[in-house]
């Protein structure tokens, strides 16, 4: 039988395997909100409805900004290449 102290320490351990997971996956939940959906699941809410609520309620992905290294400014490249003395 596991003692309270093994089971915090799981608990512990399993909620920050799934915050790196969510993390690698750029889910943008916090630790908070990752351990009361992990405890929804374990009381038995079906973890496909409780991921499609998710989805619903998150705010829409903010487009990456381009990368001003692969963009061009024109103001630069039409100008002719001289050198002043």
């Amino acid at each position: 039988m596991e003692s309270a102290a093994e089971a915090a320490r799981n608990a512990k351990e399993t909620l920050e395997l799934a915050f790196q997971m969510s993390n690698i996956l750029e889910t943008g939940l916090d630790r908070h909100t990752l351990s009361l959906l992990i405890a929804l699941c374990d009381r038995g809410v079906n973890p496909e409805a409780l991921a499609a609520l998710v989805r619903e309620l998150s705010p829409a992905p903010r487009a990456t900004p381009p990368d001003p290294s692969t963009t061009t400014n024109s103001s630069s490249s039409s100008r002719p290449n001289t050198v002043h003395h």
